[in-house]
């Protein structure tokens, strides 16, 4: 029988347990997926230790690749034997296959692999609306960005590098410095080795940062709005650390008329015409070698806890996958 990842209390990685389940047939505007890899995002292991709350019991999972099934009545976009992929959605994802709307499909060229779709689908969506969405990125835009060493930094710094920034990586630990060297980044700097805004002023000769990407949230937020040139732009877009503090709209005019925002993958990926160009865009990015396709680790599908805990633990080193 298929199995599926379930869990029936948040927690730890060991409330995910892999539970065998019925063959599924697609209903109307559906079709059913045969999964050949699995993404395995941030967002999964909030939503399984309970920070973004999801109904329970649940699945898990937003993201996969795979082979099409069968498709449901008044499907015309895909036919059975298409190699596709798929961002969003209900949870789900953490299984051998699926059923999802035919609307969330994404077509895979040739050239793009299974796993690589699984690889940076997810997190190239993410990475495009914050590069061209959030923040227009272009020639001469000084960007902080948090977090390099993980799977979205590796693919964050290399395209704003491609659009023409100037990229300064942060990062956790002295061991990730190289790694966020060989993507692109113009000056890496490890947290808790001096004062960061200091540091950021002295790279840029005292002009700062146009937008820093901040995807650690509590620990990070002060000094990243210290790192923001007048009228620059704060983007807090993850809380690995815990949620940012309450903001006086008064400090962002005391440091210098800063802009502030939190934005979400759910607000630039539901309508469905933005949703595929994005797609697209990211596809099309991986296809032209803008940034890296490959996977540091994979899992099979019943050992996710495992998975998770590599991730929370910092031993994944970049993107996960699982395979059914």
């Amino acid at each position: 029988m298929p199995v599926a990842i379930r869990f029936t209390e948040t927690g730890g990685p060991n409330v995910l347990h892999a539970t065998e389940v019925d063959a599924v047939a697609p209903g109307l505007h559906e079709v059913v997926v045969d999964h050949k890899a699995i993404g395995v995002n941030y967002l999964d292991i909030t939503q399984r230790n309970g920070a973004v709350k999801v109904p329970l019991p649940s699945g898990l999972g937003l993201e996969a690749s795979g082979l099409v099934r069968a498709v449901g009545s008044g499907v015309t976009s895909c036919k059975v034997g298409d190699r596709v992929a798929y961002v969003l959605g209900p949870v789900g994802s953490y299984s051998d296959s699926r059923s999802i709307s035919a609307d969330r499909i994404i077509p895979l060229p040739e050239e793009i692999s299974f796993d690589a779709a699984a690889t940076v689908l997810f997190k190239g969506i993410t990475a495009q609306y914050l590069l061209k969405s959030t923040y227009k990125v272009d020639q001469g835009t000084v960007v902080l960005l948090y977090g390099v060493g993980g799977a979205v930094g590796q693919i964050m710094a290399p395209w704003a590098k491609h659009l023409g920034a100037t990229v300064i990586g942060v990062v956790s630990k002295e061991a990730s410095v190289e790694r966020a060297r060989s993507v692109g980044c113009d000056k890496v700097l490890v947290w808790g080795q001096g004062d960061l805004a200091e540091q950021v002023a002295a790279f840029t000769d005292g002009q700062k940062a146009d937008v820093v990407y901040d995807g650690l949230g509590k620990l990070t937020f002060e000094v990243s709005l210290n790192s923001l040139r007048p009228r620059g732009l704060m983007v807090s877009f993850g809380a690995s650390t815990g949620a940012p503090p309450p903001v006086d709209v008064g400090t962002l005019n005391a440091k210098g008329s800063l802009y502030l925002t939190r934005p979400g993958l759910a607000a630039h990926a539901t309508d469905l015409t933005e949703y595929r160009q994005r797609a697209t865009d990211v596809l099309n990015a991986a296809s032209s070698g803008i940034f890296s396709s490959a996977h540091s680790k994979e899992f099979p599908l019943k050992e996710a806890a495992v998975a998770h805990e590599a991730i929370e633990s910092g031993q994944s080193n970049g993107a996960v996958i699982l395979r059914p």
